[in-house]
């Protein structure tokens, strides 16, 4: 079973290297559907293997100073409260088994239609936010990225999805001069904080797998390394395409 999550870690890795979308679009969904591990278990797990590999890009991103630390503080005024909050929540549904899992399961499919949408159109969409730029006091900017963490925060504690895709068109639309690369690194930046609170979190609640952890990051670690080199040889549209493609069945697989 242990070669089994090491080659899963491996796959995950690839497909993040290759496309830059957050591991818990795919591993979570894995876990739960191809290994029949708990939602709850499955998105704990997640959230620390997530806050581990995305430590590793903000290193990266920070010496590249492609991290807005100020924009990184203001998500996280909102995301921390909001993540202690819905552990709390989730602490409480734990009692209740399968309510706990349903509720889990639901917001993961959901989460997964919408990074698939987003996947999909996220050029467009970007396009059309830098074309479009809304006029923002320097206070409502702020108040609104404070509200985006609230959001982001109840949603990746939940379903383990939602710093990667989803930060990114929510950082463009705020942020809409910022160039790529600077939106890129300052959401991996926040999902660093975001994912390890939460995983904490999941800890705690006992909803973390770490032998689980330790081989999927055994395979995932050198997978996100070839995946990243072997995404500049393969067309970027067509990879998010078969992703996108992929994040809809496993949805609709979960919601079935």
């Amino acid at each position: 079973m242990e070669s089994l999550y090491v080659l899963s870690g491996l796959a995950v890795g690839l497909l993040v290297g290759m496309t830059g979308v957050g591991g818990g679009a795919l591993m979570t969904p894995l876990l739960v559907l191809g290994f029949n591990i708990s939602p709850l278990v499955a998105v704990g797990t997640d959230l620390l293997f997530a806050a581990v590999t995305k430590s590793i890009g903000t290193v990266t991103h920070g010496w590249q100073g492609t991290v807005q630390w100020n924009i990184v503080g203001l998500m996280a005024l909102g995301s921390i409260p909001s993540t202690f909050i819905t552990i709390n929540f989730l602490s409480d549904l734990q009692a209740q088994g399968e309510v706990a899992d349903l509720i889990i399961k639901n917001t993961l499919a959901s989460a997964l239609l919408l990074t698939a949408t987003l996947l999909i159109f996220k050029n467009n969409l970007t396009k059309y936010f830098r074309s479009h730029p809304t006029e923002q006091s320097t206070m409502m900017q702020s108040g609104f990225t404070i509200l985006a963490g609230v959001g982001l925060g109840v949603l990746v504690t939940i379903s383990s999805i939602g710093s990667g895709a989803l930060g990114i068109v929510i950082l463009t639309l705020l942020y809409p001069h910022k160039e790529t690369v600077k939106i890129v690194g300052t959401d991996i930046a926040h999902a660093v904080p975001l994912t390890a609170i939460a995983g904490a979190g999941h800890y705690h609640l006992g909803s973390v797998d770490l032998d689980l952890l330790f081989w999927l990051l055994l395979g995932s670690i050198p997978g996100v390394y070839i995946g990243s080199r072997l995404g500049k040889k393969l067309p970027e549209k067509f990879i998010r395409y078969i992703l996108a493609t992929l994040l809809f069945s496993v949805s609709i697989k979960l919601l079935a």
